[in-house]
């Protein structure tokens, strides 16, 4: 498991070297992709690290994710905007990451997964755009540390029932009773509001909005995806209490979705779309997850990957936007098909992969969620009707309040895009409408 931890360190010494780290990340996740065995039972043990498949896919998602933003940041290197701390930032995040997807101890995976909370706080507080950034950061921060805590203290709570931390090895709990029920709250908050489910999800909006493009990026990619994964690990030792949760989360999250898909057609900041439509599209996920079925579990775990790479373009465009018309408003930047003819093909792509349309990964784990959800109880198709409805309507809402229209009389000119831009955008379509071809890779966690 060293092999991917070196590198990282290894790259942070060239902080100042920007073409450096990008190359050497390039090339990392390229070896990531390599290493992509037969039998991911668990894999590669040592100092408390292994990888088993849902985490083999995360650290790639996470290098990839990471590499991407190395490229699209380059505005960071231009303005000279302390680009070397810019760099290592990313890299303590990635770092940070690669220890929480392959950790086998619960106690370091909390470590690494509250430690992953810095590098994004100063990346918004740092490279971030309004003054409001600063209570952003503070929502998000006391968000993720005041419901985190509990989970901290199961843990303890845990090493002192079980004598042990290691994954896996701890038993399941069996009977029912109100200590048992308060544990599991508090063992799963966190993650929950980590995904975010709605209810917990006020932080993302804000975050999102305030992050400079390298923080949305890995927030919508990556982070967002320690929730989900964290649940993945810590439900199985909770499997009868779950159990008899499991409408709560579910009928929360379903109505939750379409709340705030209703709450996507009133945006009109396009950063804050997007997010609410990440906050839509993990309630799926959550749901998945907590009915404990395989199609669920690997549902989940399919609309994770293509979710990270879908909604990382999407704001990878927004922010192309942002730099050349200076507003993220829809009212402003509107006919954008007119003086960026070449970028409307893009929003298109990514605009049909959020509303999980074919050939996207997206449409292949949502068919598996709505298949176990409705196995589960079929009342739940009322729920998701509405959900996949109105997820189409707010992604077209935002493809046609950006692109069509009469463009702002203040716009002169404007490049319609670099190839690096292009670079970028292909590099998460690529992948996210591919692998659909190999499902495999995605779905062979049984």
């Amino acid at each position: 498991m060293l092999k991917f931890l070196l590198p990282v360190i290894m790259l942070m010494k060239f902080k100042d070297n920007w073409k450096m780290v990008q190359v050497g990340l390039g090339l990392m996740s390229f070896l990531v992709g390599l290493n992509c065995f037969h039998n991911m039972q668990v894999y590669m043990l040592g100092f408390n690290l292994g990888l088993d498949f849902i985490s083999y896919i995360m650290i790639y998602l996470s290098v990839w994710i990471m590499f991407l933003i190395i490229i699209s940041s380059e505005r960071v290197k231009f303005t000279n905007n302390f680009p070397g701390m810019f760099i290592l930032v990313n890299l303590v995040l990635l770092l940070s990451l690669l220890i929480t997807f392959s950790s086998l101890n619960y106690l370091l995976f909390y470590i690494s997964f509250e430690m992953s909370l810095i590098p994004t706080l100063i990346l918004i507080l740092g490279w971030g755009y309004q003054p409001e950034r600063i209570q952003a950061g503070v929502y998000m921060l006391f968000y993720t540390l005041a419901l985190s805590l509990p989970l901290l203290v199961s843990l303890l709570y845990m090493y002192m029932k079980e004598c042990s931390l290691t994954m896996m090895l701890s038993s399941s709990v069996l009977e029912l009773n109100w200590v048992n029920s308060v544990w599991y709250f508090s063992s799963v908050t966190a993650f929950l509001v980590k995904l975010p489910m709605y209810m917990f999800h006020l932080w993302l909006p804000k975050a999102h909005v305030e992050a400079p493009v390298a923080g949305s990026m890995i927030l919508a990619g990556v982070l967002l995806k320690l929730g989900g994964y964290g649940l993945i690990r810590v439900l199985f030792m909770f499997q009868k209490v779950s159990l008899s949760f499991s409408w709560l989360w579910v009928s929360v999250s379903l109505v939750g979705g379409v709340v705030v898909s209703l709450l996507c057609l009133r945006q009109v900041d396009m950063k804050s779309l997007i997010a609410y439509s990440s906050v839509v599209h993990m309630s799926m996920v959550l749901c998945g997850l907590m009915i404990f079925s395989w199609w669920g579990l690997m549902g989940a775990v399919v609309v994770m990957v293509g979710h990270g790479l879908c909604s990382s373009g999407l704001f990878c465009l927004a922010n192309m936007v942002y730099e050349r018309v200076g507003s993220r408003s829809l009212l402003v930047s509107k006919g954008l098909l007119n003086f960026m003819p070449s970028m409307g093909l893009w929003w298109f792509l990514f605009s049909v992969g959020n509303m999980a349309a074919p050939p996207t990964l997206n449409l292949f784990g949502e068919i598996n969620l709505i298949i176990s959800l409705m196995s589960w109880s079929m009342f739940t198709i009322w729920g998701l009707m509405l959900l996949s409805f109105f997820s189409a309507a707010y992604t077209l809402y935002m493809y046609s309040l950006s692109q069509h229209g009469v463009f702002l009389n203040t716009l002169y000119s404007c490049s319609s895009g670099k190839v690096r831009e292009y670079l970028v955008l292909f590099l998460h379509w690529f992948p996210l409408n591919v692998l659909i071809l190999n499902l495999n890779l995605v779905s062979g966690i049984n």
